[in-house]
């Protein structure tokens, strides 16, 4: 394997690369995957659409304004001209992008590419400490930053990092820098296969990992997922609570629709309840957000806001078939569920229309292929848990780090999580493969125990873990924050648990329940199951007096979980 010429003249990132034999096999037998040797992705995103469709189509709206695609191209090209005359900016150094979901933060990220930088778009609410790591792996040169966001990064002090704010009224503001710029820029000519972006895992447990992604990866999720699943018209409107910051956002609110010539609808903050009103008033057409999010969008009797919509897309956590089936049933919608991750991009399995199972995450997209492992790297026969293995044109590149020798094992991407295959190639998901709960020889995935918890009306959110015990090895607990006005207290853990032992197999149901104020979640809403495990583990959060199975332990207040949006 060879890469081609490169037009870094930073090589930062092309030194880091694992060596070519820890890479996963890469597949481009779509003829759309095909790409020319020579690619900018932001020049074929932007300056090609706008070539086959004009100007002044709408690109970026949020709810007071609305950019074209002509504003965002003079915009980004005014970053470029900034970063590579006043900064110094040459191809492949590092930018780091922090900021909530506006125009602004999207042009800066057009800008980096056209000027042949590496994006690392990071998320808003990271606190200095955060922001240290990141800035120590990825060794970033400059900083493009919300002004509303500025302290932390100035508290994280990172050596040699320059800061240009956005969005001030300060004379120094990178907007105002902008306006004096001419909104031309001729983009770097890079190779295909130059390093585009950083994304870093959501990092659950331990150092986060930095994946490194081409500038043709950028565009085979939309050549494969958004192309085949999706399939987005340039009369689209894009939206959703997905950051940038996360590969799912940036594919979902600004590649795909720029892609086909659509717009986004960019939203820096929305409650569930919020969303299905801007959907309704401003005709989204395309909504990219988690089951939690319908569920609490179907629970509050808001489902006829989106009736308008064209595809609603689920991905970030196992999607219940009930909610599938609500969903449908109160609206028509046929929601397409997804899985995908930061080390391939975006969405590698899922289903759309007539091909859609309720329940399962659905096949792999095409472009990829998916399947069922066993510990040593064998398929299992259709039926039988297994780890999840797939391939396809993007697949995991860690920056320097060791752990690429677990994630890719034989050429496909172990993406960490457990599944079942069906005859007719379904992919139906168990767990994550460490989520297994092996209790006196029966396998429990805890997300089915949380499917079945969550169906209770008086259970807002869950979590469920294995928690040590002398005589079962571990048995299923359950962590759950209760609706408003109901009682914490053993009568309330006696009924929750009978209505598990109803709706799942017995051996399945919680034997131990302790309520909690808030459950411990990512920037992006994923739950932190290996926060969960260490409580269950260590009893940091149980109260002085141990609950017994049927009783909750008094309520504790868990480190507080960031904003997901």
């Amino acid at each position: 394997m060879e890469l081609s010429p490169s037009a870094h003249v930073d090589t930062f990132c092309r030194d880091r690369l694992p060596p070519f034999e820890q890479w996963p096999e890469l597949r481009f037998e779509l003829p759309e995957l095909r790409y020319p040797t020579r690619l900018n992705c932001a020049r074929a995103l932007l300056d090609d659409t706008i070539d086959r469709l004009g100007p002044d189509r709408r690109c970026l709206l949020t709810l007071d304004d609305t950019w074209t695609y002509g504003d965002l191209l003079r915009r980004a090209n005014q970053v470029a001209r900034v970063l590579t005359e006043d900064l110094g900016l040459v191809p492949g150094n590092r930018v780091l992008l922090r900021g909530p979901n506006n125009p602004w933060l999207v042009a800066c990220w057009f800008g980096v590419l056209k000027a042949g930088g590496v994006a690392v778009t990071t998320m808003p609410l990271l606190r200095a400490h955060e922001l240290t790591t990141l800035c120590e792996i990825s060794r970033p040169m400059v900083a493009l930053c919300d002004h509303r966001f500025g302290a932390e990064l100035a508290a994280a002090d990172v050596p040699g990092l320059v800061t240009l704010l956005y969005g001030s009224d300060d004379d120094a503001d990178l907007t105002r820098r902008c306006a004096l710029k001419s909104g031309e820029f001729v983009a770097v000519d890079t190779a295909a296969d130059d390093v585009a972006l950083i994304a870093f895992t959501s990092g659950t447990t331990g150092r986060p990992k930095a994946t490194l992604h081409f500038h043709r990866d950028v565009l085979a999720n939309s050549d494969t997922f958004a192309r085949h699943i999706l399939k987005p018209t340039a009369d689209d409107l894009f939206a959703g609570t997905p950051p940038l910051g996360f590969t799912f956002g940036l594919g979902g609110l600004v590649v795909f629709p720029l892609h086909v010539g659509a717009a986004g609808l960019l939203l820096e903050h929305a409650t569930p309840e919020r969303l299905a009103r801007i959907v309704a008033e401003h005709g989204v057409t395309v909504l990219f957000t988690a089951p939690t999010a319908y569920r609490a969008i179907l629970g509050a009797g808001l489902a006829d806001l989106l009736k308008g919509v064209r595809r609603c897309v689920s991905a970030g956590e196992s999607l219940p078939a009930e909610t599938w089936h609500d969903l449908h049933t109160a609206t028509g919608i046929e929601l397409i569920d997804g899985i995908g991750a930061t080390e391939l991009l975006h969405v590698f399995v899922s289903a759309s229309d007539g091909d859609i199972r309720p329940g399962a995450t659905g096949r792999a997209v095409p472009g990829f292929e998916a399947a069922v492992l066993d510990a040593d790297g064998r398929p299992v026969p259709d039926g039988t848990p297994g780890q999840l293995a797939v391939k396809g044109p993007t697949g995991c590149r860690y920056l320097d780090d060791p752990r690429q020798l677990g994630y890719v094992r034989d050429g496909w991407n172990i993406t960490g999580d457990t599944y079942v295959r069906d005859a007719d190639g379904y992919l139906w998901y168990q767990a994550r493969s460490d989520d297994m709960i092996v209790s006196s020889g029966y396998n429990i995935a805890g997300p089915e125990v949380e499917i079945a918890l969550a169906a209770h009306p008086d259970v807002a959110e869950c979590g469920v873990v294995g928690a040590p015990d002398p005589r079962r090895g571990l048995i299923v607990k359950a962590y759950v924050v209760l609706r408003a006005g109901v009682a914490p207290d053993a009568d309330t853990a006696t009924r929750i648990q009978n209505f598990v032992k109803q709706t799942i197999a017995p051996y399945k149901y919680p034997r131990a329940v302790e309520f909690v104020a808030a459950l411990p979640r990512t920037g992006n809403g994923k739950l932190r199951r290996a926060e969960l495990r260490a409580w269950a583990r260590t009893g940091e959060s149980a109260p002085a007096t141990p609950a017994t199975p049927a009783t909750p332990a008094t309520p504790a207040t868990p480190p507080a979980a960031p904003d997901p949006t």
